[in-house]
């Protein structure tokens, strides 16, 4: 009996991975065709090599928009493999060696299990390399999305120190109205000015102020210098505040963690796509766990409609998984509602909806 369900077990692994990985290569095959055509235009304007668009954008995009519909990929496999184990009563078989709903779920945890793990791994270290190339391919021959300028930068660059610039434009390396100021206990003690600052780019943080006036308080006395131009070390780069368009995929999870807090510490607002992109990985990984539980509990009942039917309403859902994410993570944005719980209340919803259908299946 052991023996028996343990076979039971790989094969139902098998056929989930198995068709998991179909479902992949089928689809992402329909999207490389979608997006070429629509692309190759602007690839042969640009004159973008062959080479660089199969090798530089092609097999980055692949696995990137792979990872990144996994949990659709999940419950379509689900749906589809199970509803064929349902049409052909194999289900009915396997209840009546007395094997429960929850026994039979276990290989399905399992198979969602090692997707979990595989996507996560791939979307936090290795797909973020893959997509600097892709998006510096797309920047060159397709669209660019590179920041090359920005307005009212505010940033604490130091203890107590914090640096302003009203423009900055990296094409020339310089900004205007810039501003430093030095706190001690939240008493400003140091105030800076300079009509532009200059980026030195051989040399880290070195910063070149142009016109400058420094006041220095100290209790009654204020104590001023003025000059044509001064060489500095301020702890900030443009990289800081000139935040390209999809710049958080580029980065690795632990990348991504050590850039907020860095952001954070500084006082700097616009991180909120960033920590959105951390928590999504996560949670985009969990996802497959929720979306197994539903496929199964949808399309393990043998109905009138069979496949057609399961397949039907878990595409609905999944695509409404998709749009609910979306949602949330705009709310997240807007600054509505934290980065962290707006990654997760679609999971949460869906596990509910989970939790029901499960109750339900045995029955």
């Amino acid at each position: 009996m052991n023996e028996r369900l343990k076979r039971l077990d790989w094969y139902i692994i098998r056929k989930f991975l198995g068709t998991y990985v179909f479902a992949i290569g089928l689809i992402i095959s329909i999207a490389v065709v979608f997006d070429y055509n629509e692309k190759m235009d602007k690839f042969a304007n640009n004159e973008a090599p062959w080479e660089a668009i199969v090798f530089d954008y092609y097999l980055n995009f692949i696995p990137y928009f792979a990872n990144l519909f996994s949990p659709l990929f999940v419950f379509i496999s689900v749906i589809f493999f199970t509803s064929k184990l349902a049409e052909n009563s194999e289900i009915i078989a396997m209840f009546s060696t007395g094997m429960s709903f929850k026994r039979l779920m276990q290989p399905y945890m399992i198979s969602a299990g090692i997707i979990a793990i595989v996507t996560f791994f791939l979307g936090s270290y290795i797909i973020p390399q893959g997509s600097a190339t892709r998006l510096s391919f797309e920047d060159q021959y397709y669209k660019k999305r590179k920041t090359t300028s920005a307005r009212n930068i505010q940033l604490e660059v130091d203890s107590g120190v914090i640096a302003y610039i009203g423009n900055y434009y990296d094409y020339r390396k310089s900004g205007n109205n810039f501003s430093l100021d030095k706190f001690i206990d939240k008493e400003l003690v140091s105030h800076l000015t300079a009509r532009s600052i200059t980026y030195d780019t051989t040399s880290t943080y070195k910063w070149t102020l142009n016109d400058y006036t420094i006041r220095e308080m100290g209790g009654l006395k204020e104590k001023i210098v003025r000059g044509d131009k001064l060489d500095t070390i301020i702890k900030m780069e443009p990289s800081d505040f000139l935040i390209s368009r999809n710049q958080q995929e580029m980065l690795t999870s632990p990348q991504l963690s050590e850039y907020i807090n860095k952001q954070k510490k500084r006082g700097f607002a616009n991180i909120k796509e960033f920590e959105i992109e951390y928590h999504r990985r996560i949670a985009a990984s969990f996802a497959s766990f929720i979306l197994t539980a539903i496929g199964l509990s949808l399309s393990s009942r043998k109905v009138k409609g069979g496949m057609g039917l399961h397949l039907g309403v878990g595409l609905a859902l999944s695509f409404s998984f998709i749009l609910f994410q979306t949602v949330s993570s705009t709310f997240a944005i807007s600054g509505s509602v934290p980065p962290v719980i707006a990654v997760w209340i679609p999971n949460l919803l869906y596990a509910l909806i989970a939790v029901y259908l499960y109750t339900k299946a045995p029955k």
